[in-house]
Formats: structure tokens, sequence, C-alpha cells
């Protein structure tokens, strides 16, 4: 019994099988782990090689042994939020590992446990909260399995809130990663967790900001898709591996090995044709109390702070997709924009973009056409390329398309339809389909000899225009031949 006494994993298995004709040995552990605790309490910041096996031997038996160690996990709760900090990592993890385990087993209340882990973010240790957060997410997602736990919820989410004012970084921005994560499971898809990443993307720290911007712009779903495509596509096929097995010789275990490999690639298949599509997280946007008043807080903080380049793009980006969304006023946004609308510019097809989504119908005339002639000055001009021409007309059309007044009394509109018979067959193409549109909004703005034929489609008009260019492109060849 001595030598069954010091294994402790033989003995945790003989408990779990017989309870009852072990409480003497479990009461020997037990009381021999208070005596260790209260020698450890006094140097918690050293190695116990004692402490870690008995705690992982306790939290083993816990259920079965309830009423004696209805303490221990306060106990072990108790030490972590005085001494988190200084606490040796090994001895910290093999409690945490413990905890969860109990929690596991229906021992402990989400609340009690998660409200810890989220405490012990402020450690420096990333394997630890690499796995608190696995923890966490996969604990609140059982949670709400089968149906909503509103009280566990709201209890956890006014927590969170008060975390991301923490002044611990580490500890803000998990707490942040925890709440984008739930969101993309489909587990807290409310307002009050969108309004929550809302106050973080308005944080004074630089990372906290970014994720949750990020979040908006959907850029991490987009990300992980793309890994997840390029690893599908590493995989073989169906085909290639019955090929495969067709070649090697038969047997029980290749078959099996098969038939699962097969089930992988038939569950890839289906993921790909339920999989969600790489679009900006529009749900989210439409989530927001008061999107005019966010809209002009990140505006501010983008005027009076310099931050890098990648993340004032993304702000930049996420303003305008809540003016276009939700059709804010927001004036200042577009001489701002203006500034960078330069062919040399990095990225400049992303602020085009950027420009187009902030532009909708409530926009007045005048705001707009300053920005349709710095985009004419500096882009669609003959002293550029031929693809910067391009794209500078397909950024007018997008404009134009949002803000059919934006043109004004039809000037500039004239100059950019002239170039539909440019020499380039991009340039030209552009300059038709803007003069295609001009024809659908508002015709009168055109020359007459582009406004095409009254009461004819204009689809068919372009498919004249198109036949007949290329007629006389081989009418030219014939007369050089």
């Amino acid at each position: 019994m001595a030598q069954l006494a010091m294994n402790l994993p033989q003995l945790q298995n003989l408990i779990k099988r017989d309870p009852e004709s072990y409480v003497d040995e479990f009461n020997q552990h037990h009381g021999h782990f208070l005596a260790q605790m209260s020698v450890f309490e006094a140097n918690p910041a050293q190695y116990s090689k004692t402490v870690c096996e008995q705690v992982m031997f306790l939290s083993q038996v816990s259920h079965c042994y309830k009423k004696q160690l209805e303490e221990f996990p306060q106990q072990l709760i108790s030490l972590l939020r005085r001494h988190y900090s200084i606490l040796n990592p090994d001895v910290r993890v093999a409690m945490c590992r413990s905890l969860i385990l109990m929690r596991n087993k229906d021992l402990l209340t989400p609340n009690t446990l998660l409200e810890l882990f989220f405490v012990l973010f402020r450690c420096q240790d990333k394997l630890l909260r690499k796995m608190l957060y696995q923890h966490i997410v996969n604990d609140i997602k059982n949670i709400n399995a089968k149906h909503r736990n509103n009280v566990v919820n709201r209890s956890l989410q006014n927590f969170m809130y008060s975390m991301l004012k923490d002044s611990h970084a580490n500890a803000a921005k998990m707490s942040l990663d925890v709440m984008v994560e739930l969101y993309k499971k489909q587990v807290w898809r409310d307002a009050k967790t969108v309004n929550v990443i809302v106050t973080a993307c308005l944080s004074s720290k630089s990372k906290i900001m970014a994720t949750g911007i990020r979040f908006f712009l959907g850029a991490d779903e987009v990300d992980s898709d793309d890994d997840s495509s390029s690893d599908e596509e590493d995989k073989p096929s169906a085909r290639k591996l019955v090929i495969a097995s067709g070649v090697n010789k038969k047997t029980v275990k290749r078959r099996r090995k098969l038939e699962k490999q097969l089930a992988k690639v038939n569950k890839v298949k289906k993921r790909k044709k339920k999989g969600a599509d790489n679009v900006p997280n529009f749900s989210a946007l439409h989530l927001i109390h008061d999107p005019q008043e966010f809209a002009e807080q990140l505006f501010k903080r983008l005027e009076s702070e310099n931050h890098a380049f990648d993340l004032r793009l993304n702000i930049l980006t996420l303003i305008s997709r809540l003016v276009g969304v939700h059709q804010l006023v927001l004036f200042n946004f577009y001489p701002y924009v203006q500034r960078f609308l330069k062919p040399q510019q990095r990225d400049v097809t992303k602020l085009l973009m950027v420009t187009a989504q902030a532009t909708h119908e409530m926009v007045p005339a005048d705001v707009i056409e300053p920005v349709l002639r710095t985009i004419a000055d500096n882009f669609v001009t003959e002293r550029n390329a031929s693809e910067v021409m391009a794209v500078g007309l397909n950024a007018v059309r997008e404009i134009y398309t949002r803000c059919p007044l934006a043109m004004g009394d039809g000037t500039l509109l004239r100059d950019f339809v002239g170039y539909k018979s440019h020499r380039d067959r991009g340039v030209s193409t552009a300059g038709r389909s803007l003069m295609q549109l001009a024809r659908a909004l508002n015709s009168d703005l055109l020359n007459r000899k582009d406004r095409g034929k009254p009461g004819v489609d204009r689809d068919v008009n372009m498919d004249e225009e198109e036949e007949g260019e290329g007629q006389e492109e081989a009418d030219d060849d014939d007369d050089d031949d």
C-alpha cells in the first residue's frame, strides 16, 4: 500500500474505478497537499514538483470526492489571484490545467473561472495566454451550444468591457480577441458585442485599435480563408487518392486510411460550398448604435494622431464604409482623401476605392466635384500611362454611379467620355462604360452625338459601337495591305 500511495497515476486510476475503497489513501494525499501548500505559499516563486503532481491528482479525482474537495477549486483560484504575477510558470500552468479539468467536469461555475482567466492574461507567458484563450472561447461556445445563456453572456460581456480599459495591453488585447472570435463563431452576434468592439476601435493603444478596425473590415476572415485554401490546394484530390490506392497492395489498413482521406476531402468540399464568402462584415456595421458619432471620432483621431500608413489606410476604409452604408455626412473626409489621390501614391487604387465607397446621393455635388477634378488632373491625362488613365476613368464611373449629381453641369463628364475613342483599348472601354452610365442616369449632360438612339436599349447601342469600331479597324488593316 505504501508503494501504491507513492504511485499517483495508478492510485488515480483505481480511485476512479472504486472511490469508496481508497478513501484512506485519498485523505492521506489530501492532507499532504494542504501541508505542502502552507509551505509553498511562503515562497510561491519557487518550483515545486510535488505541488504540481498533487494538484493534478486531486483535480483528476475531484468528481469522486466532491464533499472532501469542495474548497479545493477556491483554494487554487485564491492562490492564483494573489500570486499570479510571481508564481513559477510551470506551477501556474499546472494549476490552470487542473481548474480547466474541474470546469469540464462541471465542478466550477463559468463566471468564477473565466473572470480569473481574463485576469491571468496579464501574465508574461505566451503559452499560458494561448491555452487560456482557447479554453475561454470553447467554454463560452459550449455554454451557448443548445440555447443562449443570457445571464452568463451578459455578465462576461460586462467584465470584458472593463478588461478593454485595462492598463495592461496584453490583457486588453486578448479580451478583444476573444470577443472577435466569438462573433466569428456565431456565438455572440448581438449589438452589445459589436458596440464593445467599437470602443476598442477608439482605444489609445495602437494594437487594440488595429484589431477592432480589422474586425469591421473583415480582414481576419479573409486571411484565415486564404491560409486554409492554400493548404487545401496542397492536399490531393479524391481522384488522385483512388488512383494511388489502385496501384498499392490492397490491405485493410490502407483501405481504412483511404476512407479517412476521402472523408476529409468531402468535408473540405462541403465547407467550400457552405463556406462564408470573403465579404466585408456589413452585418456588424449595421449593429453600431451611433455610426455618425463613431465615424466623426475616428476621423478626428486620424487627423490629430500620426499612425503607420497601413493603420491609416484601414481607418480610412472603415470610415468610408460607415459613410457609404449609413449614408453619413462627413464633408471634411473628402478633402482629406483628395490629398493622397496621386498615381505615385502607395496603394492608390485602395484610396480610390475608399473615395468611391464614401460617396452617396446625400453628398452635395460641390463636395464631390473637387475630388473628380483632382482625379482628372492627376490620372486622366495624356502624360500618364494608359493603365493609370483607365484606373482614373473607372474610379470616376464608380463615384458617378453612387452620386449622379457629382458631374454638375456635365463639362467634366463630356471630357471623360471623349476618351471612348482613345487608341488604348483599356482607356476606350472605360470611356464607353462611363458614356453608357451617363445615358442611363442623365443623357442631357452628354453631347448630342453621344446620347444614343432614343428608345433603343443602351446595351444594344454599346454593342453597335463596338461592332462599328471593329469594322473600322478591319478596314484600316485592308487599306494597309
